[in-house]
Parts: structure tokens; C-alpha cells; sequence
């Protein structure tokens, strides 16, 4: 599983790292050290609260997310896959998109909930590029 430092976390979230950092001081989400003493979230850990913030609206007074050439790096929250075709959600800070998208692109590009990835929209079409 992927893990993310707090930095990451925070450009994932759309907030400042300071604030990440305060939300792991707070225990809103979980985090653990590597060995170089870093604090690390799990992608799964942060996924979910990604999702949380989102709904709750919190972090909007902190929000200084924009999106520049209608790209959303984000983190993967849900993938629902059928035979054929396969459903990928995004938390990209206070944005969830949603994409449809073949099985087969699923897999190659090995997305599951807790990976980073970048949602890109370009009409009504979304494509995932996994970052």
C-alpha cells in the first residue's frame, strides 16, 4: 500500500501542509514513522479521510485549490469493477469526480483506493492518469 508524507497529503487534500500536519496532531487521521523518522498516512487511511473532509465541508477555509489546465491530482477513494467496464472516484481536495473507464485500464494502471492519481476533464469526458 502506498503511503503518503505529509506534504503530499496536504497538495492531495487542497490544504497547507501545516494544516495537514495539525490534522495528524489532532489524530484526525492516522499516521506512522518510516524508518528515516518521517510521519507517513496510508493511502487507504487517507482516502477515507479525504472522503470525511469533503462532506463535512472542512478545510474550505484553508482551501487554496485551483486547477490549472483542467487537471485534479487527487487520491483514489472508490473503484468499482464490473466484467467489462470499471467505475474510478477521486477526491481531488474539496473535488470528487467520477470516471467510467474499461476494466482493462483499471488494471494496467494498477489504480485501487488509497493510490494518487490525476483526474484530467476535457468536456464531459474524464481520463486518469495515474502519478
Amino acid at each position: 500500500m502506498q503511503s503518503y508524507t505529509i506534504g503530499q497529503a496536504a497538495r492531495l487534500l487542497g490544504v497547507s501542509p501545516d494544516t495537514a500536519r495539525r490534522w495528524a496532531d489532532a489524530g484526525k487521521v492516522a499516521t506512522h514513522r518510516d524508518e528515516g523518522g518521517r510521519r507517513l498516512i496510508d493511502g487507504r487511511d487517507l482516502a477515507a479521510f479525504s472522503t470525511e473532509i469533503a462532506q463535512d465541508g472542512a478545510g474550505e477555509e484553508d482551501a487554496s485549490y485551483t486547477s490549472a489546465r483542467n487537471a485534479f491530482p487527487g487520491i483514489v477513494t472508490a473503484v468499482t469493477l464490473g466484467d467489462v467496464a470499471a467505475q474510478v472516484e477521486i477526491q481531488a481536495g474539496p473535488h470528487r469526480l467520477v470516471s467510467l473507464l474499461t476494466r482493462e485500464a483499471v488494471e494496467e494502471l494498477g489504480l485501487e483506493v488509497g493510490v494518487q492519481a490525476t483526474a484530467r476533464v476535457k468536456s464531459t469526458s474524464v481520463h486518469i492518469d495515474r502519478t
